[in-house]
């Protein structure tokens, strides 16, 4: 899963960045409002953790263009402002989560898979694919209860493909969720990596769908 930081504090903004890659997230960081809406509005994000006091534009004005144009991603305010009135105005911007500072960082990163959880319509955090099962809160991925080992990569495919069951994902989605900007668009890693994870979870569950991508799905339609 890919999600954007946007925050003006360097030292916190690398300490929620190393946090949430150690989480297995894909993370491009914005350490200015201007920088921080146009990501936003421009790159397909799981999830965004957004501070108020930004430099250029607020963090409020910033969700309120979001909104406004029919961005719907989850996002999670990250601030040093406590008072309800503050928070109140966060949530009638759009906003879905509020961690006041100062926070633990596990915190985050648990809030950011409940939202990225619920925003894919999954209740519960263990999702399912017949007998393959992924615990969003440990990150841990089971198949007929034995545990499966993941580098991360693999894991951010898997992952998206578990949020996302029975459904076509076109490769360009794929690569949008599971990388950050910077990664090069024309590598084949991707799909040296969906060769490795079929290995693992056996070949029939993740299949090809010619001309228009991948479905993870445990029934048994072509």
């Amino acid at each position: 899963m890919r999600v954007l930081v946007v925050e003006d504090e360097p030292a916190l903004a690398l300490r929620l960045q190393r946090a949430l890659e150690g989480a297995d997230f894909a993370v491009d960081v914005a350490y200015d409002g201007e920088e921080g809406w146009h990501l936003g509005d421009t790159e397909p994000y799981d999830a965004i953790v957004l501070d108020l006091g930004l430099p250029k534009i607020d963090g409020i004005t910033i969700l309120q263009r979001w909104r406004k144009a029919g961005r719907s991603i989850p996002v999670l305010i990250l601030t040093a402002r406590g008072r309800w009135t503050e928070k109140m105005a966060g949530f009638n911007a759009g906003a879905d989560d509020y961690v006041t500072k100062p926070f633990e960082l596990d915190e985050i990163v648990y809030r950011l898979r409940a939202l990225i959880r619920r925003a894919a319509g999954h209740a519960q955090p263990e999702l399912a694919c017949g007998p393959l099962r992924l615990d969003t809160n440990i990150g841990r991925v089971t198949l007929d209860d034995n545990p499966i080992q993941l580098t991360a990569q693999e894991f951010r495919i898997l992952s998206y493909f578990m949020h996302h069951v029975d459904r076509i994902v076109s490769r360009t989605e794929l690569m949008e969720h599971v990388y950050d900007r910077h990664f090069d668009a024309d590598s084949n890693v991707l799909e040296v990596l969906l060769g490795r994870i079929r290995k693992k979870i056996g070949a029939d569950l993740i299949r090809t769908v010619r001309g228009h991508g991948y479905r993870l799905t445990a029934g048994s339609d072509p």
